[in-house]
């Protein structure tokens, strides 16, 4: 199976999930919890978990968490390939989540937003393996430069390359044009259906997908609870959309598009059709939503 190489970042998430609807200038009582996090970081943990090789590449502060952080990607099974900067803190999100699972982030990159080009370990790059860059390392000025000498690096190596969207708000900011320049050589990207639109102006999702199309060779929309589909710049290519599994309860939702990343490369990258991939990228996404905290439970 194909090495998957992640480029991204790690956060500590302190996830606060309410009992009850969110008493404004009150006070609700909630569970609170602490949880690795970081998009780039839980790509590759559930890929660890699901059996695929896989390579962390990011930055951690000198701290407590940082270290906790480090070892929890390594019991996951990752090749964590973390800097240590002796300024930062390592990145914290606050995630607010909501009684019926909806949530707010609050997030401080710290250290993430150092990550620099002489981070990025070569050794990982080579032919055969694939390139995941995640979307908050190209957004964020500070490791964009990092994240894109990785890319070059995966180019020079002839390795496949995917990239996401990062986040609704951050995309905004930096503006389409931007981002559709800086992921130029990306095979693939996976966006929800919000990120879509702020690259395309559409706000029907394969409508979007047709669009984004001209510049990838495949796209994959990610809907929630309507599922998810690709589509292809292949001539004569029809969307493929899968529903999203049904779970129980949404406990948590943090993370689940980052699991459905790590469930739809292997088979993406094993050769297999876009409606399995999808489906096992749904299936990830169901096990993420059914539980506090981004990461595998193990």
């Amino acid at each position: 199976m194909t090495r998957v190489v992640v480029v991204g970042d790690l956060m500590t998430d302190a996830v606060a999930r309410a009992a009850f609807p969110l008493a404004k200038g009150g006070d609700t009582p909630a569970n609170v919890s602490m949880h690795g996090g970081g998009s780039g970081a839980n790509v590759a943990a559930w890929l660890a978990v699901e059996g695929v090789e896989s390579g962390f590449i990011g930055r951690r502060g000198a701290d407590i968490a940082g270290r906790n952080r480090d070892m929890e990607l390594m019991g996951y099974g990752v090749d964590a390939r973390l800097v240590m900067d002796p300024e930062r803190p390592t990145g914290t999100c606050v995630v607010m989540v909501t009684h019926k699972g909806d949530r707010t982030m609050l997030s401080d990159a710290g250290a993430n937003a150092a990550l620099l080009p002489d981070d990025i370990p070569q050794d990982l790059f080579g032919p055969g393996a694939h390139l995941h860059i995640s979307g908050y390392s190209l957004l964020n000025e500070g490791s964009r430069q990092a994240a894109l000498h990785a890319m070059k690096l995966a180019q020079k190596a002839q390795m496949s390359i995917t990239v996401d969207g990062g986040a609704n708000s951050h995309l905004k900011r930096a503006g389409a044009e931007p981002f559709l320049e800086w992921t130029q050589g990306a095979g693939l990207l996976f966006v929800n259906a919000s990120q879509a639109e702020v690259l395309t102006g559409r706000d029907n999702p394969e409508q979007a997908a047709k669009v984004l199309t001209a510049w990838y060779a495949q796209v994959v929309v990610k809907m929630e609870a309507e599922g998810a589909l690709w589509f292809s710049n292949g001539r004569g290519a029809e969307p493929v959309r899968v529903p999203a599994e049904p779970v129980d309860e949404i406990v948590d939702g943090t993370g689940a598009g980052d699991a459905f990343i790590a469930g739809f490369l292997p088979g993406w990258l094993d050769g297999k059709p876009p409606a399995e991939a999808l489906a096992n990228g749904c299936r990830l996404a169901a096990r993420a939503i059914s539980h506090l905290g981004a990461r595998p439970v193990l």
